[in-house]
């Protein structure tokens, strides 16, 4: 969805207590998703082949990782804002990777606004889904829920509102600065406010 720190190969990241979901149509895909998380050192890995048996998995479980084919059910985007809008406690908060084998613009959009935390380039590159499952274990990214999006927050980086444009969180701040309360104050003003000073003991 965007670039994202480059893989430390020698970072660590245990995952044989994880519980992850896979979720493809495909027997063959389902057999080859396994195999990398077996590799991984997953040892609880839940696989469904539709999406009813993908949901009744994860209204019964509690769960670490969901992976869903983009074509699941023939549309597994559907599936991922219905986790997301569920009241389904705490998986509708879980980090969820969509693996696709079609990725023009429109799709990747579709797959972030549906409130999927990343997507996965099929043929899957083990090194490319064990970097972002490495990422997700270590970001800190915010649940937004709003009327027309729920899921992690789909700012990266922390720029503030692009220019021009209103801020649409409560937390975001106007870029109107208003006029000073009181006269500026003077560098050696500064330079005393900011130097080291010596501190009676």
């Amino acid at each position: 969805m965007t670039a994202v720190e480059p893989f430390d190969e020698n970072a660590r990241l245990d995952l044989r207590s994880a519980q992850v979901l896979c979720a493809d149509e495909s027997s063959q895909g389902l057999d080859i998703l396994s195999q990398i998380l077996m590799g991984f050192g997953v040892q609880n890995i839940l696989r469904a082949q539709n999406a009813d048996e993908a949901k009744r998995i994860l209204s019964s479980q509690t769960l670490d990782l969901v992976l869903f084919d983009a074509g699941l059910g023939g549309n597994g985007h559907e599936l991922v804002r219905w986790l997301r809008t569920s009241q389904l406690e705490p998986n509708r908060y879980l980090p969820v990777i969509v693996l696709a084998g079609h990725t023009p613009k429109s799709q990747i959009e579709l797959a972030r606004d549906c409130g999927s935390s990343f997507v996965v380039i099929k043929p899957i590159s083990a090194k490319v889904l064990l970097a972002r499952i490495f990422w997700l274990g270590r970001a800190k990214r915010m649940f937004v829920e709003a009327p027309q999006y729920c899921g992690p927050d789909r700012r990266f980086k922390n720029d503030g509102v692009p220019g021009g444009v209103q801020g649409r969180r409560k937390a975001d701040l106007s870029a109107h600065v208003g006029e000073a309360q009181a006269p500026n104050m003077s560098q050696d003003q500064i330079d005393n406010l900011i130097k080291p000073q010596k501190v009676a003991l």
